[in-house]
């Protein structure tokens, strides 16, 4: 793992390399040369061959994906959009500290699949993202861009879309004329080829792949320990999210790449590139001290090389500041000066978070764990305030400093930078003073504190962010970054509140003090005709953590039918503000917050219901349950291990969350006695699996044969044909009319059956546009006396979002 260069989080324990490391990144130090690999998405990336260019060619390794993966399925949680790209954002954070590259990113969103690179780059804004991808060539100056795919469909639209972009910013990004106002600081910058690594995982044992170039990425690094398949297998496993854990490879392993564009290599993918120092002249001196430093390493001493760093510093610094390479590796060179002292800088704030114009107490640590005779001159606090220190740092005895600052009262609240702004369109859209950010992992730390280290009689600074550190009893000492809250936050129970019939809504309010003695009122801001009760409602929360929730009564103005937006304020303290909080915890990733203005939409529709009392079977990442039940269905949930002891004759209908086969194959298990239940009288309906060559469904899923295939319709307004009009279904309890099909989101549906017995009657003919109608996406079926119904339709994103004709229409479905 790279000491300098791997994407690293803000919230991260300090982790010391070992010597192994300490010696491969000292290899490192002679290479200049870096490759870009391009792709769309989280996942997209080729871990094994990022594990080798950084670790096995001591390369700077880039992965640069255009999107946070906010459209795809969450296998761990309920996270939808852009939770779900947080998520994604951290397990590929998490994948670089394993394989040793960096992470970038574009403003582009995942809006889910998409069939066209045409339609991806429209939704996108050609011109905006084609600028992120030419700034971050531009930044990370890449003697080689790799791409995951190629230009040609069929393909998911953004895949092709990326591979489009990267070719046409290879050459843009050398232009000067092309968005000049990137360049200043930075320069044109022509890479010198542009590859694609070419896919193999569809490809046939015998495929002729000869007239390819090739790279064995299988080897073994005894420094490590470990063979790059087996790096690269960890790595790839951070994708919890999407269920990617992949068993770890050993042996040969090959890599093929085609030339596109630039010099045209013949036999090698570096052929003709010299990417050690001996590209510039005046090196000489610069690669001789590198090799002593090399060549000099004692694994059980690895402060007897601080003195040879000292002189690749000094012959580094000798540079001319024009060198690309010049800061990458002096940063490299400081980084490995402290790995070999096992030199430890922390600072750690008492509490995880604090307010405006609130005092927060700090607890710095230094400490040199060699012999080599490090001093720590002082540090920098937040704000700017200087601390001499002056003093020796030996014989493994801490030097701690605990101060007090304030943070300002204008300091800005604690958020990912990419979601200050309302979410919405192709792009991510970022406050003017966080337009730097951009293709950044995350923003800067909220605090920060400068030490300032002698060693050689040269001084060095190291900037730590502030962090909170705590002990949980099972997983030991875990860390999140230090962040600033608002006093009061005001959370609502929901995103989208829905209003059936006009009848009026309980809306809960959660309050969290941020500070003590928080005190004041919460209202609500509604539209013009909408009433809430109370009009206001008075709290005091004694402790900073305290929490209370609040009830209002909403209702809508008789004959409501357009939505609206409601907007929570707390007055407290002389101002009116309105934030919520969102946290996503996962184990495998450090805690996250997102913090927003309160505001949810209001939706007031028409709604029969002929059935009330639901059982819902759960699957991975959907709110189905938690959207039928606020619109008044009694929902129990029925994990599997219920199934077999429930009376499920008590339910009036039964449904299956989406992958719920694929994600708990025991579910088989009970597939006959569902059936008996449906042959009984009941009404079962399955929402979506997955079906796949990597992931087959074995499972029975209905009572009669039926195979799920990868259609999908990806456009959110395609026409919703009925096969049967006067399908009773399409009329009731709710007459549907082409209305109830306008407003959705993302997509109508996926993982369509694609072979179904004479039995199943489809519901509805559907396709994307230029595409053969398809007819898979909604089958129903009569079993004894009841229903049996397979869904592909996207129910799991149409409720959450508020869309009433998908209320509507499942509506019909639990009543047949």
């Amino acid at each position: 793992m790279s000491l300098g260069l791997s994407s690293t989080s803000l919230a991260q324990a300090p982790r010391q390399p070992h010597a192994g490391e300490i010696a491969a990144d000292l290899r490192r130090l002679g290479v200049a040369g870096s490759v870009l690999y391009v792709a769309a998405h989280p996942d997209d990336e080729n871990t094994r061959l990022l594990a080798y260019l950084a670790g096995g060619r001591g390369l700077r390794a880039g992965y640069l994906s255009l999107t946070r993966g906010d459209g795809g399925q969450n296998l761990i949680g309920t996270e939808q959009d852009e939770l779900l790209g947080l998520i994604r954002t951290q397990e590929l954070l998490a994948a670089r500290r394993i394989d040793g590259a960096e992470q970038l990113f574009t403003r582009a969103r995942d809006f889910g699949y998409s069939k066209s690179a045409d339609e991806t780059l429209r939704i996108w804004g050609r011109d905006q993202v084609l600028a992120d991808v030419v700034l971050a060539i531009r930044r990370f100056q890449p003697d080689v861009i790799i791409t995951r795919f190629t230009t040609l469909p069929p393909n998911h639209g953004q895949h092709t879309a990326s591979a489009l972009l990267a070719e046409e910013a290879f050459t843009a990004a050398a232009d000067p004329s092309r968005y000049p106002e990137q360049l200043g600081a930075l320069k044109p910058w022509k890479a010198d080829r542009l590859l694609n690594n070419v896919s193999t995982w569809n490809l046939k044992p015998d495929a002729d792949m000869s007239a390819y170039l090739k790279l064995d990425v299988g080897g073994y690094d005894p420094l490590r320990g470990r063979s790059w398949g087996e790096i690269s297998a960890e790595s790839r496993s951070q994708h919890k999210s999407q269920g990617f854990g992949v068993p770890a490879e050993r042996g040969s392993q090959l890599d093929y790449f085609k030339p596109l564009a630039g010099t045209q290599p013949k036999s090698d993918v570096f052929e003709g590139l010299e990417l050690s120092w001996r590209r510039w002249s005046g090196t000489e001196q610069l690669v001789r001290v590198i090799d002593e430093a090399v060549n000099g390493f004692d694994a059980r001493a690895p402060h007897k090389s601080v003195p040879a760093l000292l002189r690749v510093h000094e012959a580094l610094s000798a540079l001319p500041d024009s060198n690309p390479w010049k800061a990458i590796k002096l940063r490299e060179t400081e980084e490995l000066l402290a790995a070999c002292a096992g030199l430890f800088l922390e600072a750690r704030a008492a509490e995880a978070m604090a307010v405006p114009g609130s005092a927060v107490a700090l607890n710095l640590v230094a400490l040199n764990r060699s012999p080599a005779p490090f001093r720590l001159v002082g540090v920098t606090l937040p704000g700017g305030e200087s601390v001499a220190a002056g003093t020796e740092l030996a014989d493994n005895k801490p030097f701690k400093l605990s101060r007090t600052v304030t943070i300002p009262e204008g300091a800005r609240i604690s958020t990912p930078y990419w979601l200050r702004k309302p979410v919405a369109g192709g792009l991510y859209s970022l406050d003017e003073q966080d337009r730097a950010l951009v293709g950044r992992p995350e923003g800067e730390p909220d605090l920060s504190v400068t030490f300032l280290y002698e060693v050689g009689g040269k001084r060095f600074s190291v900037v730590r962010p502030v962090v909170y550190a705590w002990t949980d009893p099972v997983r030991g000492e875990l860390y999140r970054a230090f962040e600033i809250a608002p006093a009061i936050t005001a959370t609502l129970d929901r995103e989208v509140l829905m209003f059936p019939n006009g009848t009026a809504q309980s809306v809960s309010v959660v309050l969290a003090a941020g500070r003590a003695d928080a005190e004041g009122k919460v209202r609500l801001e509604l539209p013009a005709g909408w009433r809430a009760e109370p009009a206001e409602v008075p709290f005091k929360l004694a402790a900073r953590g305290d929490e209370r929730t609040v009830g209002f009564q909403v209702t809508p103005p008789k004959g409501a039918a357009e939505r609206g937006r409601l907007r929570v304020v707390v007055e407290s303290g002389g101002r009116a503000e309105s934030w919520r909080v969102r946290t996503v915890t996962h184990e495998h990733i450090p805690p996250q917050t997102v913090r927003q203005p309160s505001e949810a939409a209001l939706v007031p529709f028409a709604l029969a219901t002929k059935v009330r009392r639901i059982g819902y079977i759960p699957g991975p990442g959907d709110r189905v349950a938690e959207s039928l039940a606020a619109v008044g269905y009694e929902v129990t949930l029925l994990p599997e291990e219920r199934l077999g002891s429930e009376k499920l004759e008590r339910f009036e209908a039964i449904l299956v969350g989406v992958r719920a086969f694929n994600a708990n194959q025991r579910l088989a298990l009970h597939h006959e006695r569902l059936m008996r239940y449906v042959e009984q009288g009941g009404r079962l309906i399955v929402q979506y699996n997955t079906n796949s060559r990597v992931g087959p469904l074995n499972a029975s899923l209905g009572p009669y044969p039926l195979e799920i295939g990868r259609d999908r319709v990806t456009d959110e307004t395609a026409a919703m044909t009925p096969v049967d009009p006067h399908l009773p279904l399409l009329k009731a309890p709710n007459r549907l009319a082409a209305a109830d099909f306008e407003g959705w989101v993302q997509e109508r549906g996926l993982y369509f059956a694609s072979k179904w017995d004479e039995h199943y009657k489809p519901v509805f003919s559907m396709n994307d546009p230029g595409e053969e109608p398809l007819r898979g996406g909604l089958l129903v079926a009569r079993h004894g006396k009841g229903t049996f119904v397979y869904t592909g339709i996207a129910f799991f994103r149409q409720l959450p979002a508020g869309v009433p004709g998908a209320y509507r229409l499942l509506a019909n479905l639990l009543a047949q």
